[in-house]
């Protein structure tokens, strides 16, 4: 019998015709919208293997009602909405697409950065009002020759984003727990100082740490209170690593000139106290935010190797290997294992 892949988002054709061609039988959703939950455990109730998304929310209560589930393959990189140690105890493989979504991410983030600083939503919308006769003296931003840019956290996104901030003539400082390697640090022309020192000589800071206890609301009232006055802040990253209340004040107050993000709050689905929405003051202050719906690796070529890779995993998974870059060891053999079913 064909082992069941559900796969809970819309995925590239090729994905789904590759899993079938190794012998899976494959339920999809051809929409944009995330299936009801009731629907999505409905499914899985057969199912040996589980494509899983960013809205995806893989729990104990999930995984009771999956008993046969042997492999999750997520297309995504960070896995903080998932329970590794539910996956574990349930005998579940948990793997992620760790690499993939690092230039995609890094270039979205200088688009925003340039996109708020620079006024271009403004300016574009007033083209559109017809009122346009020619230049005149307004819609003034900052540049980026000169400035000085901070960047909270260099791990492989940060340092993609260094490196993409070389071409602009600006001084380029970090924060991260672990220092680069004196060569790394030198071909990206960065310099490692404490998060209080990049607060307040940043012109720009750019947000680029994973979402854990550690760094949870790591931009809240305290921190803006010692950035630079009229920086601009921009979060290519994760949504709670900042407290989006805290960032309104700080735009109502004139401390911050700007924001521009690309995730929020309300996505990070393992925080019991997470906002329902993106906050109202963001949403309605078109002068000084910028706001695009998780973009971040909304490449096309980039989304159908993330499937494909995560479609890959699976099948590995079924075949009672483990799967590139899982995240967990399953406590118990693997039902695949158990069972002598595969791919």
């Amino acid at each position: 019998m064909a082992d069941k892949v559900v796969i809970s988002h819309w995925v590239h054709r090729e994905v789904s015709d590759y899993l079938r061609q190794q012998g899976c039988e494959v339920i999809g959703n051809d929409g944009l919208e995330p299936w009801p939950r009731s629907q999505l455990l409905e499914l899985l109730g057969d199912a040996d293997a589980f494509m899983a998304f960013m809205p995806d929310h893989v729990d104990a209560d999930l995984l009771a009602h999956a008993p046969k589930l042997k492999v999750i393959g997520c297309a995504l990189k960070g896995y903080d909405n998932f329970d590794v140690a539910a996956c574990s105890a349930a005998g579940v493989w948990l793997s992620i697409v760790p690499d993939a979504l690092t230039e995609p991410t890094a270039e979205l983030s200088i688009a925003l950065l340039l996109g708020v600083s620079r006024h271009v939503l403004a300016g574009d919308a007033y083209i559109r009002t017809g009122a346009f006769r020619g230049w005149r003296p307004h819609f003034y931003g900052c540049g980026l020759a000169d400035s000085t840019i901070g960047i909270i956290g260099m791990g492989a996104v940060g340092q993609a984003i260094a490196a993409r901030l070389a071409g602009f003539r600006a001084r380029l400082l970090y924060s991260d727990i672990e220092p680069l390697s004196e060569h790394t640090a030198k071909s990206l022309r960065v310099r490692k100082v404490g998060r209080r020192v990049l607060a307040e000589k940043s012109d720009y800071i750019v947000l680029a740490m994973p979402l854990n206890d550690g760094t949870l609301h790591t931009i809240d009232d305290g921190f803006l209170a010692t950035v630079k006055t009229g920086a601009y802040l921009i979060n290519p990253c994760r949504g709670s690593v900042v407290d989006e209340a805290a960032i309104a004040r700080a735009l109502r107050a004139g401390r911050l000139a700007g924001y521009a993000a690309d995730v929020y709050e309300m996505e990070d689905w393992a925080r019991a106290d997470r906002p329902q929405s993106i906050h109202p003051d963001l949403l309605a202050n078109h002068a000084q935010t910028l706001l695009t719906p998780h973009l971040g690796s909304a490449v096309d070529a980039i989304r159908r190797d993330i499937a494909r890779r995560a479609a890959e995993n699976i099948v590995t998974g079924l075949r009672g290997q483990r799967p590139a870059d899982a995240v967990n060891t399953p406590q118990s053999q693997p039902a695949a294992m158990r069972s002598g079913a595969g791919a």
